[in-house]
């Protein structure tokens, strides 16, 4: 166990497991709290979008529908890297 666990540990009084499973338990109340699952989501969404809008087009210049073509494609290509590593994460366990 490292030394932030077993402080964490200490403070709270409980294992990482019993820390984890209070979390879930609280991310899963918010979310049965959350009447507009979309507008909660829209903020992460919209930054998820600019980053690759920045990607593609850090000045600026492009118009926006070439933009919104590139910016398309860059999220396809991060998602396929994504995939591959998930991919070699499961051969390896």
């Amino acid at each position: 166990m490292s030394d932030t666990a077993d402080s964490l540990e200490a403070r709270t009084g409980l294992t990482a497991a019993q820390r984890r499973r209070r979390a879930r338990v609280a991310v899963q109340s918010s979310w049965a709290n959350t009447a507009d699952r979309s507008a909660r989501t829209a903020p992460a969404r919209q930054a998820f979008q600019a980053r690759f809008e920045r990607q593609v087009d850090p000045n600026g210049v492009l118009p926006a529908e070439e933009r919104a073509e590139r910016v398309r494609h860059a999220i396809k290509a991060y998602m396929l890297q994504l995939a591959g590593r998930s991919s070699r994460s499961r051969k390896a366990n």
